[in-house]
């Protein structure tokens, strides 16, 4: 099912407002990486976001990420890939983004293992025209990332559920009504604190 996923993601025509990074064959690649790397070392937590933005996912192929962590991040998951992974950015012009730094910093900190990130929306929706900018999928596209977010699910099977932000923790409950689903805070806009509160609690951690 993995290829099948992977090949769906190929797939999806980018336009002048989505922008596929997986029609690049070195972020298909280094995603397969990550997914691999996560079966054989399931933390069975699902941690779904909005999209991808354009100074992280859209140039790693990895939710949550961005060069910077994936060639610096001293967690145990880039120690094992960062020498497989391939980076649009030279070493010296590494890009950061915000959100990623502070979710592996937080995993770091805590010694927590790898969750499953994944998006609402797994391209990177931005402005008409310009593609160094974020914008918030529509409708039609969360509707559109259900079937790419099932598939995640049925592949790594998790036992928790988690969205941070509003957008998945929406689509988390619309696919699984059944099943709890644990919000957390964006830590963006100054939720950082209770961002990190929302991941001790997906990761059952008192402190």
């Amino acid at each position: 099912m993995l290829n099948e996923l992977l090949e769906m993601l190929l797939n999806k025509k980018s336009s002048n407002e989505v922008f596929n990074p997986y029609q690049n064959e070195y972020m298909l690649n280094n995603l397969r990486l990550y997914f691999e790397y996560l079966l054989e070392n399931n933390s069975r937590i699902l941690l779904v976001g909005e999209a991808p933005g354009y100074r992280g996912c859209r140039l790693t192929g990895i939710p949550f990420t961005s060069e910077t962590i994936i060639r610096y991040s001293q967690h145990e998951i880039f120690k094992k890939l960062r020498d497989k992974i391939n980076l649009i950015h030279e070493e010296s012009e590494s890009v950061s983004e915000n959100t990623a730094t502070i979710l592996w910093s937080f995993l770091i900190e805590y010694n927590k293992p790898a969750p499953i990130l994944w998006n609402a929306f797994p391209f990177h929706p931005h402005e008409k025209g310009v593609d160094e900018s974020n914008r918030k999928p529509r409708e039609k596209e969360i509707e559109e990332g259900l079937k790419y977010l099932k598939m995640v699910y049925e592949i790594f099977k998790p036992q928790k559920i988690a969205a941070i932000g509003r957008v998945g923790e929406a689509v988390l409950s619309q696919l699984f009504p059944f099943q709890e689903i644990i919000y957390i805070r964006h830590p963006s806009y100054g939720g950082k604190k209770d961002f990190i509160k929302g991941m001790l609690k997906l990761y059952d951690t008192n402190i």
